[in-house]
């Protein structure tokens, strides 16, 4: 695992269930290398599939646990709702994930690893008539990954402040569907090919938005400012606990517009990080705008958001009191 590239390596088994059109089916143990579907599949052709992204830990004591189980399966039925899916049964699908990972709890790791944890959800009627028509059944599974850190904890990236394109329809950015990845995906790899940027922070007509795959935050000494949720991007639920978090460490912090001259102008003394289930808080250390590199807090520590995400990764070991009812023990 320390070797493989993130979400590569996966339990043997995953949970797994079907939706007939007007049930839930029993939850089963099923390989996880394969899927029985047609070539004719709803999703193959009409994209009809959401998923979630979470994590658990190993504590000291031995005990598995999940960070804030309860919401990312809330996540996932919003989701399900806006792409017209089945939309999961709550206690169906949280056992799903309790069990599975209770099944193998021998293979997840110690941290800084975890158990990244992917629910998916995905139409399966058979037909290639309905593009204008909501499948009526479904396969839901979870799939584990071990996995160890997404970034070095060292890490500072250099993204593109991009204020042309948005990432995904304005509609829709609220939802977890592959779809909306795929679509700033030409964008991100034209930015890493023209700047050497790892990552892109959408700003169209000036509004910092989010990045490909995170929530973006702006943290200085006294402040956590970030844009207030709206259908335009991803509720991140990661960066929910990193606010609050900020919170009970004493920041102010802050939910407002930003415009893309205000982050160039935070960054000569503060800092810029993106916040993700996988990325957790990753510091930013160079931002590419209008042709010109602007170097974080002038390539200073980023010593805010090493705070935040070493305080949320003690509540998420166990090693911090879980006064936020965060955790699901298995």
């Amino acid at each position: 695992m320390a070797n493989a590239e993130f979400g590569t390596v996966f339990f043997d088994e995953m949970t797994f269930a079907t939706y007939d059109g007007e049930k839930w089916s029993e939850t089963s143990f099923v390989p996880s290398d394969k899927l029985p579907l047609h070539p004719a599949t709803h999703v193959l052709h009409y994209a009809s599939t959401c998923f979630e992204g979470m994590k658990a830990f190993r504590a000291a004591d031995g005990k598995i646990n999940i960070f804030r189980l309860d919401d990312h399966v809330k996540r996932m039925q919003n989701s399900a709702r806006c792409l017209h899916l089945p939309v999961p049964d709550t206690e169906q699908l949280k056992a799903m994930i309790v069990d599975i990972l209770a099944k193998h709890r021998d293979e997840v790791p110690a941290f800084p690893g975890s158990a990244y944890i992917r629910p998916t959800l995905i139409g399966t009627d058979q037909s290639i008539g309905r593009a204008a028509a909501p499948t009526r059944t479904a396969m839901l599974y979870v799939l584990i990954s071990p996995v160890g850190d997404y970034f070095p904890a060292d890490a500072k990236m250099r993204v593109l402040l991009d204020t042309e394109h948005q990432r995904c329809a304005p509609h829709f950015g609220s939802v977890k569907s592959g779809g909306n990845y795929a679509s700033a995906l030409g964008l991100i790899l034209a930015a890493k090919e023209k700047y050497n940027t790892a990552q892109v922070i959408f700003a169209p007509d000036g509004d910092v938005q989010e990045t490909g795959a995170a929530n973006c935050l702006l943290i200085n000494d006294n402040e956590v400012l970030t844009k207030p949720l709206s259908s335009e991007f991803l509720p991140g639920i990661t960066r929910d606990s990193l606010l609050q978090v900020a919170a009970k460490l004493g920041y102010k912090v802050t939910e407002r517009n930003i415009q893309a001259t205000e982050l160039i102008e935070w960054i000569k003394t503060g800092e810029v990080a993106l916040s993700g289930t996988a990325a957790v808080l990753a510091p930013i250390g160079e931002v590419v705008y209008e042709g010109e590199t602007h170097h974080v807090k002038q390539g200073g520590e980023p010593v805010n958001a090493k705070r935040l995400r070493k305080y949320l990764n003690d509540v998420q070991q166990g090693l911090e009191e879980d006064s936020f009812g965060w955790i699901t023990r298995v």
